[in-house]
C-alpha cells in the first residue's frame, strides 16, 4: 500500500548546514511525500533564502532497517524558480545531490555528493550524528573549493545540538567551530521550529 503524508512547519531561521540562509528571517515550509515498501518520493518547499529566493526540492529514495542497522540512498534536486541565476530562456538555478546514509544504534553518517549544478557542483558535505531520546548532536563538514555559498568560505565545520520538546516543537543551537576563512559568520545560532502533520 502507498502511504501519503504531508506536513507544514515554521522556523525562526532558515538554518542550512550551519549557515543562516535567510539573514535572520523566519522560514515557512511544507512537505508532501508518498512511500511504499521502503521506497519514497516527494516535494519540499520553503519561503526561501535571501540569495536565491523561493525554493522547492524534489526527492526520491529507498531506505530500510536490519535489526540495529539502517541505510538510505536518495536523490534531491533543489530548484529556485525566482533566482537571479535564472536566464532569459526561463531555466532556473538548480542543484542535485545524491545522499547516502547509514546508521547504527543511534549513530549515523551521511555523505552528500553533488551530481549536477549550475556550475556549483565541486564541493562535498558530510555529517556525523548521534541521537538519544529527545536529544541529538550533528557535526557537519563542508568542503567548498569553488565557493558555492558565495561568502568567501571555502570550508567549515559546524556543530548542531537539538532538543525535541515533543513531536512538533524543537530547539536547535548551531555554531561553526572551524573554518578556512576568517570572515565566516561563526556566531551561535538559535532556532525554534514548530511542525504539524496534515491529515490526508
Amino acid at each position: 500500500d502507498v502511504e501519503v503524508s504531508a506536513s507544514a512547519a515554521v522556523a525562526s531561521m532558515y538554518l542550512w548546514r550551519g549557515a543562516d540562509l535567510g539573514n535572520g528571517a523566519a522560514a515557512v515550509s511544507g512537505d508532501l511525500s508518498a512511500s511504499m515498501a521502503g521506497a519514497y518520493a516527494g516535494v519540499w518547499t520553503s519561503s526561501g533564502d535571501t540569495s536565491f529566493g523561493q525554493e522547492y526540492d524534489l526527492y526520491l529514495g529507498y531506505g530500510g532497517e536490519v535489526e540495529d542497522f539502517s541505510y538510505d540512498l536518495s536523490v534531491w534536486s533543489y530548484v529556485y524558480p525566482g533566482s537571479d541565476a535564472a536566464n532569459s530562456e526561463g531555466n532556473t538555478f538548480d542543484l542535485t545531490e545524491v545522499i547516502a546514509s547509514v546508521g547504527f544504534m543511534g549513530a549515523s553518517f551521511s555523505y552528500y555528493f553533488p551530481v549536477a549544478g549550475d556550475g556549483n557542483d565541486d564541493y562535498s558535505y558530510m555529517t556525523l550524528g548521534y541521537g538519544m531520546d529527545a536529544y541529538s548532536l550533528t557535526v557537519g563538514m563542508h568542503d567548498d573549493p569553488d565557493n558555492f555559498l558565495g561568502n568567501d568560505t571555502l570550508g567549515y565545520t559546524h556543530v548542531d545540538v537539538s532538543y525535541a520538546y515533543n513531536d512538533s516543537l524543537a530547539f536547535t543551537a548551531s555554531k561553526i567551530v572551524a573554518t578556512e576563512e576568517a570572515d565566516t559568520d561563526d556566531d551561535l545560532k538559535l532556532v525554534v521550529s514548530y511542525s504539524l502533520p496534515i491529515d490526508m
